[in-house]
Parts: C-alpha cells; sequence; structure tokens
C-alpha cells in the first residue's frame, strides 16, 4: 500500500501489481488502515483511491485464498472486508477514484464506495459473487440498487456480466470516464477542487448524502456479513472456488 500527501490531496494506491492488486488479508487491512489514518490527518483534504500498474483490484487473490474453516475465521475475515468500506465511506474526507484495468468483485466494490468514481476508458468490472455461493460486501446490496435502480442492479449481481467503463458511465455507476493516461491527472484535479471547498459543508454533505442517498448503510453491511460468512461455510462454495480459480 502507497499513500503521499501533495498539497492537501492523499494519494492512496494499492500496490500488488504482479497480481493485479488482488485482494488478500494485508490488502485488505492495510485499506482500512489507511484511510483511517488519512481521515484522521488535518492535512489531508481530499483522498484519491488507485491502482498501481494494469489494474485497480482483480478480487480476490485466488493464489493466497485460505478458505475460512469455521465460522469464527469466516466472520473475521468478512468484518475485516466490511471494515474498509466503513473506512472509505464513513470517513469524512471525500474520495476521488481513480479506477483502472479491473475491477473485480471486491475490487468492484471498492470503487463504488469512492464518492467521485472516475473510470479509465479501458477499465472492466464485474460481479462473480452469487456464481461462486458467496454474496456481495461493501455495502452495494444497497448502493447499487440506489445508483442503477432495482432491474439493473439484479443483472449485475445474479448474472457475472462484464461491464465496460462506458456502459458504467451510461449506468450511473462511473462519475466520470476519460482516456486511460489522463486517469490519474483528472481525478487528482478533482480532488484539489474538492480540497479547497470548506471543510465542514464538504464533511457534512458526505455525512448526509450517505446516511440518506441509499438505504440504511450500515444495516446492508450486517446483512452481507451474514450472507458471507454462510457461504463460505456452504460445502459447495469450496468446489465453486476452485473451478473458477
Amino acid at each position: 500500500m502507497l499513500s503521499s500527501l501533495d498539497d492537501g490531496v492523499r494519494t492512496i494506491t494499492l500496490n500488488r501489481p504482479a497480481s493485479l492488486n488482488a485482494m488478500n488479508r494485508r490488502l485488505i487491512d492495510d485499506v482500512a488502515l489507511a484511510f483511517d489514518d488519512a481521515h484522521a490527518d488535518p492535512a489531508t483534504r481530499a483522498i484519491v483511491f488507485t491502482g498501481a500498474g494494469r489494474a485497480f483490484c482483480a478480487g480476490d487473490d485466488r493464489h493466497e485464498h485460505v478458505h475460512p474453516e469455521n465460522e469464527a475465521e469466516a466472520r473475521d475475515l468478512v468484518v475485516a472486508i466490511q471494515r474498509a468500506t466503513e473506512a472509505i465511506m464513513f470517513g469524512a474526507k471525500p474520495v476521488v477514484g481513480a479506477i483502472n484495468g479491473w475491477a473485480v468483485g471486491g475490487g468492484f466494490e471498492w470503487a463504488i464506495n469512492c464518492d467521485f468514481p472516475v473510470w479509465a476508458e479501458s477499465a472492466k468490472a464485474f460481479f462473480p459473487e452469487v456464481s461462486l455461493n458467496l454474496f456481495v460486501t461493501g455495502a452495494v446490496s444497497s448502493l447499487l440498487p440506489a445508483l442503477v435502480g432495482l432491474n439493473a442492479a439484479r443483472e449485475m449481481l445474479f448474472l457475472q456480466r462484464r461491464y465496460t467503463a462506458a456502459e458504467l458511465l451510461t449506468l450511473g455507476v462511473a462519475w466520470r470516464v476519460v482516456p486511460d493516461d489522463q486517469l490519474l491527472d483528472e481525478a487528482t484535479s478533482v480532488a484539489r477542487q474538492l480540497a479547497a471547498l470548506p471543510t465542514l459543508s464538504v464533511q457534512a454533505m458526505k455525512r448526509t448524502l450517505n446516511r440518506t442517498a441509499a438505504t440504511d448503510l450500515r444495516a446492508a453491511l450486517a446483512l452481507e456479513e451474514d450472507a458471507t460468512v454462510a457461504g463460505f461455510l456452504d460445502p459447495l462454495t469450496t468446489t465453486l472456488l476452485k473451478d473458477f480459480g
């Protein structure tokens, strides 16, 4: 994980490029810690969230995947995943996503957690969870219907369709789509605009929108936690994950 500060804008970068920034436990924990630190830092007024190399985040790291053996292990893992979303969404500072390459599963969820998701033209995304007998996390069960409507959310969550950045812009999941070579500059420019705004009103607006624009996000996180834990404990999931990997 990389974190740097420049003129009020903190850039947090997923830094496992050899694995397309796929999620292992350390990365999940580091995301929560990096955002907690950024939100607590008075010098940080806005945050850019991106991935090093050819992808934003390619979902779960199948090469390092250790399937939970019992409910306690499963819940510990899922709580950590939800904790990362809480750090992104419930912290005070606005977050601009700079989404490059693939955003899959949990990585797609982190992109949706951003307040201003800017996507590269070549970026793509999908949700594989239901096909793996698992469940989405990141409050996406509430956020996605609020963004795209219930019918489109059902399609995205059930059917594993791969979406281009242009399609996500039309759906309302992407806020802005830019040429690949302009992605970080555009995201940083937006973050600087946010950093220049009065702190009190920016923080109040983020807090209020996250409480009112979707259904209860904390309730969604809790329901997702239980559903994902149940999926991890089902023997079918182990077989499906092996086949997927």
